[in-house]
């Protein structure tokens, strides 16, 4: 029975994806083959900047096959936790010590149990393959991934570079772009494994041996300070830092020092970061500083009276006031480097899908992947859309005296009304030198 039941779903998925990849996926791998020979066929182009041009073409059909599994994944799981449940009622039924008849008699009631969950998720399938094929073909054009900084021809050799959090997503990204336009890249990442695991894949592609691990843990002012001080003994300059990495709305926890963890991280550790490579950064002019914010701190309120979140924490409350502070931090720096020939701008990279969105319980529900998710999903960028505005922000040679600045999709947005409010700026900026203990050596929260 079992052995049936399980070639009856085989089957019908079987039929169901013939069907979407005669409609839909064939055409979309046909338009990356003839979006891709466009590119080879540019003369004028060098090879760089062809392979870039080749990557983005299939930017579509790979997301189209990550989608189509993750659904069939979902599916899957679903059909398993029905079928489990089954198992558990019937072991619940027949006690410690059934007799012979009980078993064949409650094995029996499991098939029938079992054969209700395949008939139920077989009924599904038709739906669930109509909403796919009905997502994948809005995204067929790709005309949702944003601005492409088209600038390709833009080189880095030799440049030094420093990105947080380059060990996935858009970090990785950024540092692979990098690296292929010769540069020197510093990941800087708390995950030492996951960072070996994405230098290889750097290094493999790119041909450039010069990408570094290192472990920073934004969580840690120690940390941080052992990352900057191994850095140094390394490097005499740093034309570029990203910084780059991020939680997102996570459940209340604290850093080493017993700062909420969304502030910490995304705030106060590059604070410290930032402020303790300046003087390089400044040997190095010009160079250039980019803060990853995001349309979040449009909705942020620092909480002057709770900057911790002790009295009370919302998670979503807490990941805004976190990218309202990048904005005021940028601005405030600005402002502060003025005539130092260092720039520092924020960035905005999208509604992008990373691992950044672990956290948030409607991306990894049973109810997303059936509701939510297939509408959502539209509108997320790939990360390496994501990274074309930071990558805008650091190598675009028109932004080379341009400060202050917040950027998204490639061009300057106005920042919200909460984000020019010089007076916060300045007064998170003497609460985060002595959270960090950027004066001091010792940080002091309170």
């Amino acid at each position: 029975m079992i052995e049936q039941q399980k070639q009856r779903i085989e089957m019908e998925i079987t039929r169901q994806l013939d069907d979407l990849d005669r409609n839909v996926l064939r055409k979309m791998q046909a338009d990356m083959h003839d979006c891709a020979a466009r590119c080879c066929k540019d003369s004028t182009s060098s090879m760089d900047t062809v392979q870039q041009c080749v990557e983005r073409c299939s930017v579509p059909a790979q997301r189209a096959q990550q989608h189509v599994e993750t659904e069939i994944n979902s599916f899957n799981s679903r059909l398993q936790r029905c079928v489990m449940d089954c198992n558990d009622t019937i072991k619940d039924k027949m006690g410690p010590n059934p007799s012979e008849g009980d078993i064949a008699k409650y094995t029996a009631e499991f098939e029938r149990c079992a054969i209700k969950c395949v008939d139920k998720h077989v009924a599904i399938l038709p739906n669930m393959f109509a909403s796919m094929r009905k997502v994948l073909q809005s995204r067929s054009s790709d005309r949702m991934q944003g601005a492409v900084f088209e600038k390709n021809d833009i080189r880095a050799d030799g440049k030094v570079v420093i990105i947080t959090g380059a060990n996935t997503g858009i970090g990785k990204e950024t540092a692979h772009y990098l690296a292929r336009r010769g540069a020197h890249v510093y990941m800087a990442c708390r995950d030492m494994n996951k960072c070996e695991d994405a230098r290889k894949e750097i290094v493999l592609d790119t041909r450039n041996p010069q990408v570094y691990c290192r472990e920073c843990d934004l969580a840690s002012m120690q940390s941080i300070r052992q990352f900057v001080k191994q850095f140094k003994a390394e490097q005499q300059r740093l034309d570029i830092l990203i910084n780059n990495a991020g939680v997102m709305r996570c459940p209340r926890m604290l850093t080493k020092e017993g700062i909420e963890l969304q502030l910490g991280v995304n705030h106060m550790g590059h604070f410290l970061l930032t402020h303790l490579l300046l003087d390089t950064l400044k040997l190095s002019a010009p160079s250039r500083i980019v803060v990853l914010s995001s349309l979040a701190h449009t909705r942020g309120q620092i909480a002057l009276d709770d900057l911790n979140s002790t009295r009370s924490y919302d998670e979503a409350r807490a990941y805004e006031q976190s990218k309202l502070a990048n904005v005021l931090f940028t601005r405030e720096l600005a402002r502060r480097l003025d005539g130092t020939g260092v720039t520092v701008n924020a960035v905005h990279p999208g509604i992008v899908d990373t691992e950044l969105m672990r956290h948030m319980g409607i991306f990894n529900s049973w109810f997303s992947g059936i509701f939510v998710r297939p509408f959502v999903w539209p509108f997320l960028k790939s990360p390496l859309y994501g990274a074309q505005t930071t990558l805008y922000a650091v190598l675009d040679p028109d932004l080379e005296k341009v400060s202050g600045q917040y950027f998204s999709d490639c061009a300057p947005k106005e920042v919200a009304e909460q984000a020019k409010d010089d007076r916060v700026a300045k007064w998170l900026w003497a609460v985060s030198e002595k959270w960090t203990g950027t004066l001091t050596g010792t940080a002091a929260v309170s």
